[in-house]
C-alpha cells in the first residue's frame, strides 16, 4: 500500500471507526469461502481488503464536512449537518441479509478490485432473480471505488451497462472492476459480474469517473 492510500485509510478509520465488510452471520457459505480466500492472498500484500465504514457511525460530523470541503468546497457548501447526520449509506440501509452484503478487495500493481456480492431478498426484481438496478448500485460502487483509489474522490459522469444474464436471488456474485487508463481528471473503468466458479458471465460494464477539482468553481 502507497503511503498516501495508508494516509486516506488512517483517516476513514478515524472518522469511521465501524467497519462493515467483516464477516456476518448472514453470509452464505460461498460467500465466506470466497472472503477467505481473498484473506488468504493479502497474506503476501499482493491483495488489500478494504473496509466500508456507514454514515451512522459518525462520531463527529464537522469532521466529515471538513474533509468534503478540502476536496470541494462548493459541495461542501449544500451539505446539511442535521441531514447528513441522519443520513446512511443507500447500499446499508436495509438489515443483514435482507439487502446489499459485500466485501472488496484491491490489487494496487494490478489497479484492480474485486467485489464480492450477495444479493439479499429485498433486492427481488422478477421472481426468484435479482433486480438490475441492485447489480448497477453494485457495478458503480466498485467501479467507483477503483477510480477513488487512483485519484481519491470522483463522481461518475457515465456508467454503460450490459446485462447478459439475470442473477439468481441471494446468490454470491463476483464483481470485477479494472482501471484502463486515465486522461487528465478523467478516469475509464471496466468491469464484468460472473459467477462465483466464473464460468457465467451476468453484465459487463464501462464507465467514466471526473476527480473533483477543489480549484474548479460550480
Amino acid at each position: 500500500m502507497t503511503k498516501a492510500l495508508h494516509a486516506r485509510s488512517l483517516f476513514f478509520e478515524a472518522i469511521f471507526p465501524m467497519d462493515c465488510s467483516l464477516p456476518k452471520p448472514s453470509w452464505s457459505k460461498d460467500m465466506r469461502l470466497l472472503f477467505d480466500q481473498f484473506m488468504k492472498k493479502c497474506e503476501d500484500g499482493s491483495w488489500t481488503p478494504l473496509p466500508f465504514y456507514n454514515y451512522k457511525a459518525i462520531q463527529n460530523v464537522h469532521d466529515f464536512i471538513t474533509f468534503t470541503h478540502g476536496c470541494s468546497p462548493t459541495t461542501a457548501k449544500l451539505i446539511d449537518k442535521e441531514q447528513l447526520s441522519q443520513a446512511q449509506i443507500f447500499t446499508e440501509s436495509f438489515k443483514d441479509g435482507l439487502g446489499f452484503e459485500y466485501v472488496m478487495f484491491y490489487n494496487d500493481a494490478e489497479k484492480r478490485i474485486v467485489c464480492l456480492f450477495q444479493g439479499g431478498p429485498h433486492l427481488q426484481g422478477i421472481p426468484g432473480f435479482l433486480h438490475g438496478g441492485a447489480v448497477a448500485t453494485m457495478i458503480d460502487a466498485t467501479a467507483g471505488m477503483s477510480a477513488m483509489r487512483a485519484k481519491g474522490l470522483v463522481m461518475t459522469a457515465n456508467l454503460n451497462i450490459n446485462f447478459k444474464r439475470p442473477v439468481p436471488l441471494c446468490s454470491v456474485i463476483v464483481i470485477n472492476s479494472q482501471l484502463d487508463k486515465i486522461e487528465g481528471r478523467k478516469l475509464f473503468i471496466s468491469c464484468d459480474v460472473r459467477s462465483v466458479d466464473e464460468n457465467t458471465l451476468y453484465s459487463e460494464a464501462t464507465s467514466l469517473f471526473i476527480k473533483l477539482d477543489p480549484e474548479k468553481k460550480a
